[in-house]
């Protein structure tokens, strides 16, 4: 996990994302719960705000961890909106 359990929200004027590793979804057992509203850049996840963040702040709490998070405003449409939509690996699909 994250070792300080500190967290980037992406926001714009529109939406908001938590930026999370793939690997803590994983680790989590989550990532299967993970919608398509949410998109993905390299390892990171970034997690949609309504619903895929919530289920990750809610899996962290129930291991005992609390999470903060520090801000990332865009004052336009955030870039995070051009980039891939999640979509599980091959390999989650059957972990």
């Amino acid at each position: 996990m994250n070792a300080n359990n500190t967290y980037v929200f992406h926001e714009d004027a529109g939406h908001g994302w938590l930026a999370v590793k793939r690997k803590e979804l994983l680790e989590l057992n989550i990532i299967k719960e993970v919608s398509v509203c949410s998109f993905e850049k390299g390892d990171t996840v970034y997690l949609e705000e309504d619903c895929d963040a919530a289920l990750f702040i809610r899996a962290m709490e129930a291991k005992g961890s609390k999470i903060k998070y520090r801000e990332s405003v865009h004052p336009d449409l955030s870039p995070i909106r051009r980039y891939a939509g999640f979509k599980l690996r091959m390999s989650e699909k059957y972990a």
